[in-house]
C-alpha cells in the first residue's frame, strides 16, 4: 500500500544535483515504513505471549515486510504519474517520477528489483510456513503492483482502504504469527485490529488531503466517493476502533499491561481535532502524526502483549 506522510519538497528537476542514494531513499518513502513494521511487531508479540519466538522469523519477516512497502510505494510512484494522477497541483510530499529525478523506466526497474528482493527474503518465511505462506506473499507483491497499476487499480476504485485493512491487518499480523507458531489463534486476529485500523486512518488522512485533486484526475478513491464529512467520520470511527478493541481486551481477560495502548489516546484526539479544521498540504502534519500514532501505539500494544504473558 502506497501511504504518504510529509516531508520537505527538495529542489527537483532533470538538472537537479540531488545524491542518488537521496532520490532511491525519497522513492522508498521512509516515512510509510511504520506500516510494515508495526503488524510484525505486533504479531511477534503476540506469538511470544503464546509461548512461541523464532527471531529468524522476525527478522525475515520485518525485512519482508519492508521490502513489499518500498516496491508498493515505488509501484504507486510510478503509475499515478503515468495515470496523471501526480501533477504540480498535488499538496503532498514530492513523488520522484514526476518531479523528473527519476525516469519511469529507472522507477520500473527498482520497483521489480525490489519485489524480487522480497521474495526472495520471503522464501525462508515459506521455509518456515510452508504453502499459506507463500500464497500471502504472493498476493501481497501482486495487491501491491495492483493498488494504482494494472487494468483494474484498486485505489482509483475507492477499494484502497479495505486493502489496507485487511493486508496490514489479519493478514500481517496473523501472519508474522503463523511463521512463528505454526498455526493461528484468535488472539492474533484480536491483536491485528487496532493496526489494521490506525493502518487504514493513515490512508484516509492521504486520500483526504488529495481529494479534490484526485477527483480530477478521477482517481475514485473511498474520500472522493464518500465525501469530506464521511470521510472525516471513517477517520473518527478507525481512531476509535484502534482503542475500542484493546479496551475491550484488557476488560475481558484481565491482562495486566493491556491498557498500555491507551497512553497514546491524547495523541489520537489531537489528530482528530486537527483534521477537523485543515484541509490541504495543512493535513500533512496530521498525516506524519497518525503514522506516528501507529508506531507508538503498535509498540504499546506489543509491549502489553509481552509483559501480560503469564
Amino acid at each position: 500500500m502506497a501511504l504518504s506522510t510529509s516531508a520537505r519538497r527538495p529542489t527537483a528537476g532533470p538538472g537537479s544535483a540531488m545524491p542518488r542514494w537521496r532520490i532511491w531513499l525519497l522513492a522508498a518513502r521512509p516515512q510509510t515504513l511504520p506500516a510494515a513494521v508495526v503488524p510484525v511487531v505486533v504479531g511477534s508479540a503476540a506469538a511470544y505471549a503464546s509461548g512461541a519466538w523464532r527471531p529468524g522469523a522476525a527478522f525475515a519477516a520485518l525485512i519482508s515486510a519492508l521490502l513489499v512497502q518500498i516496491g508498493t510505494n515505488m509501484a504507486n510512484d510510478l503509475f499515478d504519474f503515468e495515470r496523471g494522477a501526480d501533477t504540480q497541483e498535488r499538496t503532498g510530499p514530492l513523488r520522484v517520477t514526476q518531479a523528473g529525478l527519476l525516469t519511469p523506466a529507472q522507477m520500473r526497474r527498482g520497483t521489480l528489483a525490489t519485489f524480487a528482493a522480497a521474495f526472495a527474503v520471503g522464501l525462508y518465511l515459506v521455509y518456515l510456513g510452508g504453502w499459506p505462506i507463500l500464497a500471502i506473499g504472493l498476493a501481497a507483491i501482486l495487491c501491491g503492483v495492483a493498488y494504482t497499476g494494472g487494468p483494474f487499480p484498486l485505489a482509483y476504485h475507492g477499494l484502497g482502504d479495505l486493502f489496507a485493512f485487511v493486508f496490514f491487518g489479519p493478514v500481517a499480523v496473523a501472519g508474522t504469527y503463523y511463521v512463528h507458531t505454526g498455526r493461528l489463534a484468535p488472539a492474533a486476529f484480536w491483536a491485528a485490529l487496532p493496526v489494521a485500523c490506525l493502518v487504514t486512518a493513515i490512508l484516509v488522512v492521504n486520500n483526504y488531503r488529495d481529494l479534490e485533486t484526485d477527483k480530477k484526475a478521477n482517481k475514485r478513491t473511498l474520500a472522493v466517493r464518500l465525501g469530506p464529512r464521511a470521510t472525516r467520520a471513517e477517520y473518527a470511527l478507525l481512531l476509535g476502533g484502534a482503542y475500542a478493541v484493546p479496551f475491550y481486551l484488557w476488560l475481558a481477560s484481565g491482562a495486566a499491561w493491556g491498557w498500555l495502548p491507551l497512553l497514546s489516546a491524547p495523541f489520537a484526539v489531537r489528530l482528530w481535532r486537527r483534521l477537523r479544521s485543515e484541509r490541504g498540504a495543512a493535513l500533512n502534519p496530521v498525516l506524519k502524526g497518525t503514522g506516528q500514532l501507529l508506531l507508538l501505539h503498535g509498540l504499546l500494544l506489543a509491549l502489553g502483549l509481552i509483559l501480560s504473558d503469564p
